[in-house]
């Protein structure tokens, strides 16, 4: 089933207050914490949504509290994408899909502001054991491979907002100033 802006409204609102993987946030929180520090970055339109959506697959495809624990990787950065290509181009999907990889990326080459090792280090422990069944971190070649995509570098912005977006009690714009936002880049 293909998404609308009011089902993601719906989804968010029926769903948005569960935990979100061990961390102090839940899903809804999360989504406009990340949001928030891509506008505060002047992200474009397009990336700002995608900051709200990048966890929008662990909301549809409902593997419980915390999968990780149980070993489980529910693919979650690709789970959202068929039910959003409709709706939005690949300026708003492909960091979504890529923000997994860009993980990955971070622990094997980190970026202009933080090491390899200090990335490592600041995960969480969620992001840690997801790491792993994520296939860890990428080898010099996938690394390469992964920044020479488009909207790589885009992904790796928004990873920066996801690992950020965890503060307990952190005040944001509501979801319905993100919803403007989502439908200026909204197709139709």
């Amino acid at each position: 089933m293909k998404l609308s802006l009011p089902d993601i409204v719906h989804v968010f609102a029926t769903q948005g207050d569960r935990a979100y993987a061990g961390e102090g946030v839940n899903q809804r929180e999360h989504a406009l914490q990340s949001a928030q520090l891509a506008e505060a970055a002047d992200a474009s339109a397009a990336l700002i949504t995608a900051a709200l959506l990048h966890d929008l697959g662990h909301l549809l495809n409902d593997q419980g509290e915390t999968p990780s624990l149980r070993g489980i990787d529910d693919r979650h950065e690709l789970v959202a994408i068929p039910r959003l290509r409709a709706l939005f181009d690949d300026a708003v999907l492909a960091p979504i899909r890529l923000h997994v990889s860009a993980k990955r990326y971070l622990c094997a080459r980190g970026d202009d502001t933080i090491t390899a090792a200090d990335y490592r280090a600041a995960l969480s422990p969620d992001s840690v054991r997801s790491l792993a069944l994520q296939g860890g971190p990428f080898d010099d070649a996938q690394a390469e491979a992964f920044i020479t995509q488009f909207f790589a570098r885009d992904a790796v912005r928004l990873r920066r907002w996801d690992d950020q977006a965890k503060v307990a009690g952190r005040a944001t714009p509501p979801l319905d100033h993100y919803l403007a936002i989502m439908a200026s880049v909204a197709r139709g």
